[in-house]
């Protein structure tokens, strides 16, 4: 009869993995399938809209028309003030967002990039695989729980299409939301969903990010007092980064309460601060100045914290967008900067710097490393990993995402649970 019993009980065991494997597989592809096709559409109307901005350099002086257009957009759609923090927390609580946030993102992010405003993708794409996910577990009925992880699924299938990335897509999603505190039961559906939505992305021509690293020299002493100083510096940069962007929407909803009224001024201050710079590389994601520094090595000192200006206007005033291109433009100007200036090459400071600033916004060094491997390879994969491990000790508390929980100290094994600031 004992045996039986354990017979029976071995025989559940099975059958609840089993069940879990059909079940996350089917679920992870459907997300990742939804969320690739809308993510391959969305890489290719951000390309587009890029693309058309370059052919016509007039479309910048309509930048404030835009803005007005993407404040109406989110009223019409009844999403006003929700975004990727929103999203976060539906990670953590029963909470959805709506399934109209993933067209009026969508779109408001093509008009940022079409006239100019300084933004990335990675916002527009949490955003998009939030909403897809939300409609998928009202749709068979989910509890809680698998609501959370399909939300998380969601997330790295979009963002898994948008960047080409998918290892780094499926930990990004479960790191991001609380640091600290790793779901492991959503890596099987969320690497499911990523690599459904990045082979799908493929198929539609969608093409992978990737730079080139050449000449990373030896691992010794001489080459890590250098990789730790831009590390730290980058760190610092990253600090800034993130304050500026919180300071600068408060400061805009300070001064401007009517939103139509603070995307017009944002717009008008875009332009204005282009056409005092003189070059219009700070406008949209930048994505063509990362690549020329590591195919020619240029690089001009002062391009961070321009991009740092641009960036935190754009988003401030309410235009729409994300941060992680801005950060990865910031990263590589700095890194390639610093690069120079104690005798390493710039692209390989650029990935160092790409590295320490992306994990010192986000608090997510897993995500990091795997993103480093899948950006530039493995040869400088082990100075990405100290470059950013030594961000995110020195990065303090700072996150982009204020909806982002900090479940640990950066010190010690000590629970603390606050919010990025």
């Amino acid at each position: 009869m004992e045996n039986k019993e354990k017979i029976r009980s071995l025989a559940e065991n099975v059958w609840a993995y089993i069940a879990a494997f059909l079940r996350w597989g089917v679920l992870g592809l459907l997300v990742g399938g939804l969320g690739g096709f809308v993510g391959a559409l969305f890489a290719k109307s951000v390309a587009w809209a890029t693309a058309m901005r370059g052919a016509n350099p007039w479309l910048l002086y309509l930048l404030p028309v835009g803005g007005l257009a993407i404040v109406g957009v989110y009223k019409l759609c009844r999403v006003s003030g929700v975004g990727t923090n929103e999203v976060f927390e539906g990670v953590r609580s029963n909470k959805g967002v709506s399934i109209l946030l993933a067209p009026a993102i969508f779109l408001g992010t093509t008009i940022t990039h079409l006239l100019g405003g300084s933004a990335g993708r990675e916002g527009a794409a949490l955003q998009i695989g939030g909403s897809v996910a939300t409609f998928f577990g009202k749709l068979f009925r989910l509890n809680e729980e698998d609501r959370h992880i399909l939300t998380m699924c969601g997330m790295s299938g979009v963002f898994a299409a948008v960047f080409g990335t998918p290892m780094a897509a499926c930990v990004f999603a479960i790191e991001v939301v609380s640091v600290g505190r790793f779901c492991t039961s959503a890596l099987f559906p969320c690497i499911v969903s990523s690599a459904s939505a990045y082979a799908l992305a493929l198929v539609m021509g969608v093409a992978p990010e990737h730079f080139l690293v050449e000449n990373v020299p030896a691992f010794d002493i001489s080459t890590m007092w250098r990789v730790l100083v831009i590390a730290i510096l980058c760190a610092i940069a990253s600090m800034l980064f993130c304050w500026a962007m919180h300071s600068g929407a408060k400061l805009f909803k300070k001064l401007f309460k009517n939103e139509f009224l603070r995307a017009a001024v944002g717009g008008i201050v875009a332009i204005l601060l282009t056409l005092l710079v003189g070059t219009r590389a700070y406008n949209g994601g930048g994505m063509d100045v990362i690549e020329r520094i590591f195919e020619e090595g240029v690089v001009r000192p002062e391009a961070f914290l321009l991009k740092i200006i641009f960036t935190s206007i754009t988003i401030g005033a309410g235009f729409k967008g994300g941060e992680i291109v801005p950060t990865l433009f910031i990263g590589a100007t700095l890194g390639g900067t610093l690069a120079l200036l104690v005798g390493l090459s710039p692209a390989f400071g650029a990935a160092i710097g790409i590295a320490a600033l992306f994990c010192g916004v986000t608090n997510c060094p897993i995500a990091t490393i795997l993103l480093s491997v899948e950006l530039f390879g493995g040869e400088s994969a082990l100075f990405c990993m100290i470059a950013a491990l030594v961000s995110f000790l020195f990065s303090g508390y700072f996150s982009l995402y204020s909806g982002q929980q900090l479940i640990y100290s950066k010190l010690s094994e000590k629970e603390i649970n606050v919010h990025g600031h």
